[in-house]
């Protein structure tokens, strides 16, 4: 059945350049006065030496087995990456303190030394500069799931781009970002400090979030509600909600926490098969 009242399963909706350019600075206005406001306490501080105790680790492959030009934009994204931790890597974040990607990133261009990469647009996939740095912002939106840091701001992907072939984390986990109005958002409501460790090896995108005591509890998401559907105008939906657990140290379990519904636009058929390797 297609609910008229979500958004997610109405026809993208094609908007004029001159639209999308007034639209964005508009957003990048506001964003830039969030940035200045006095609500919040910005985290800044990066250390080299890494807090005792790993929360939660994570990592992401850097290549997906593609073809020709796509494979160039691939080998930028990996440089884009480096540039970005860089930025990144060593953050601490105290109590209080709320972490924004894209303040601390600042705005990619080819002068900081990005590179063209794969973005998504609209619905289409093409490259730019600074291409590829969701999955760092992916990387960091997951590994933040499972501790008790708070997720202040995150969008969702409006496309699925790709079957699930090998994935290991659930569909809608993610979060998308284009500077510097889609940013990824996270306050430390806790007692202690917590830190931000990152690198980018041979083959993966490697993450964790560290801090000064142990975990006092083990989360899992789960998934639910997974269905794919046609839209009445045509194309398929993919919708999914997530849930998170909380188990203790002696593996009962605590609590379990709805986190989000998710709604995709599908970018390949749901009766293809998939694809053995990624």
């Amino acid at each position: 059945m297609v609910d008229p009242n979500n958004k997610q399963l109405r026809p993208p909706i094609r908007r004029s350049w001159l639209r999308l350019r007034l639209g964005k600075a508009y957003y990048a206005g506001l964003r830039y006065l969030l940035w200045c406001s006095p609500k919040f306490r910005w985290a800044k501080e990066q250390r080299t030496e890494q807090l005792p105790q790993v929360q939660f680790a994570h990592a992401t492959p850097l290549y997906r087995h593609l073809r020709g030009e796509e494979m160039v934009l691939q080998e930028n994204k990996v440089v884009n990456l480096r540039l970005a931790v860089a930025r990144l890597n060593g953050l601490v974040l105290a109590p209080g303190e709320t972490f924004s990607y894209w303040r601390l990133i600042g705005k990619p261009t080819r002068r900081k030394g990005y590179k063209e990469g794969m973005v998504l647009f609209l619905g289409h996939v093409g490259s730019d500069v600074g291409g590829g740095l969701c999955q760092l912002s992916n990387l960091i939106f997951w590994m933040t799931l499972h501790t008790p840091l708070t997720v202040v701001e995150r969008y969702r992907h409006s496309h699925d781009v790709f079957p699930d072939a090998n994935r290991t984390q659930p569909f809608g986990s993610g979060a998308t970002c284009a500077y510097p109005h889609r940013d990824l958002m996270i306050r430390n409501d806790t007692d202690q400090p917590f830190q931000l460790c990152l690198r980018v090896g041979e083959t993966c995108l490697e993450g964790q979030w560290r801090a000064l005591r142990p975990p006092v509890c083990r989360y899992e998401i789960v998934e639910r509600d997974h269905r794919m559907d046609q839209a009445a105008w045509g194309g398929y939906v993919r919708h999914n909600a997530l849930y998170r657990r909380l188990w203790d140290r002696d593996g009962r379990l605590v609590e379990e926490q709805f986190l989000f519904a998710n709604d995709a636009i599908m970018m390949y058929s749901p009766l293809l098969e998939e694809a053995e390797g990624c």
